[in-house]
């Protein structure tokens, strides 16, 4: 492995030691970037992944694959490439580079993503992508937001609605249950919120017209629910992927106390997103009907 790494990529000798801060923290002390955040979260152009702290090949892009999580994910690794070490708590097994004991993430098995039914999810921060020669990285002027108000129908509904975004994806955030399904949620018991995951074009709506939209199209002072849907599940909540976005959230919030809205949503960190069930995605665009809890407000 020595030989090959330095043969194809000599010039990431020399990264050793000059980690930034934050790579610092992921690499070396274990930590976790925040999901949706990561530059390499949807690149799928051909080319190889090295580890950032010693220029190890890692990963072939052949094997990357999207799995809506937050994180690069991919189904094998390179022979001899990646070390498995299992959690103290039993609960998880950590993955490192088999070279230089940097933190990659977590591998998971069993979950039916692809035929390998294996899913190494990766911190982008702890990797560094080199294209195939000729090949130019597509990275795509996209970020994602993600929104709990209420049913996520009606919300997805809306925000479907504003140019500048790209897709909307219905799906469960913040709970302890892994892979959950509706029938679960709906019970109010796994912590999860019904939530959109909206991939947005920056350059054509910026993150604050989308949170502002948010805070218009439901009501952020209903605790645990929305309208006739009552549940911690529907609990009106934030879940940023960025500081910025957190930043724009609390200042949104703040906003609507002064003009008087004893405003509940909460401003959580994203973790996980499990998307929902097929039939749940562009529920009112396939029926041909209109949000029955969600409507326009002015509050801004």
């Amino acid at each position: 492995m020595a030989g090959f790494r330095f043969k194809l990529f000599p010039y990431l000798a020399s990264t050793m030691n000059s980690l930034t801060d934050f790579e610092k923290h992921v690499l070396l002390e274990k930590g976790t970037e925040l999901p949706f955040s990561g530059e390499y979260c949807d690149l799928m152009s051909a080319g190889t992944y090295l580890c950032k702290q010693c220029g190890t090949p890692l990963y072939r892009s052949t094997d990357k694959f999207r799995s809506s999580c937050g994180w690069p994910s991919f189904d094998d690794e390179i022979p001899g490439a990646v070390k498995r070490t299992p959690d103290a708590d039993g609960k998880r097994t950590e993955i490192t580079c088999a070279h230089c004991d940097g933190h990659l993430g977590h591998v998971f098995e069993g979950e039916g993503h692809t035929p390998k039914n294996t899913r190494h999810c990766v911190n982008s921060v702890s990797l560094t992508f080199v294209p195939d020669e000729g090949e130019v990285p597509a990275r795509a002027s996209k970020e994602t937001a993600i929104f709990g108000g209420g049913c996520f129908w009606g919300v997805e509904y809306m925000m479907q609605q504003q140019p500048g975004v790209l897709s909307v994806e219905s799906g469960y955030m913040g709970g302890h249950v892994r892979q959950p399904s509706y029938e679960q949620v709906r019970t109010g018991t796994t912590g999860h919120a019904e939530v959109v995951k909206v991939e947005f074009d920056p350059a054509k709506v910026p993150y604050e017209t989308l949170a502002r939209l948010f805070f218009e199209i439901h009501d952020p002072t209903q605790a645990d629910g929305q309208g006739p849907d009552i549940g911690h599940q529907y609990r009106s909540v934030v879940c940023y992927t960025t500081e910025a976005q957190r930043e724009t959230a609390e200042k949104l919030v703040q906003e609507l106390r002064a003009k008087g809205y004893h405003v509940v949503t909460s401003i959580e960190r994203a973790h996980t997103f499990w998307p929902a069930e097929d039939y749940h995605q562009n529920y009112y665009a396939n029926k041909g009907t209109t949000p029955y809890c969600h409507a326009y407000t002015r509050r801004f």
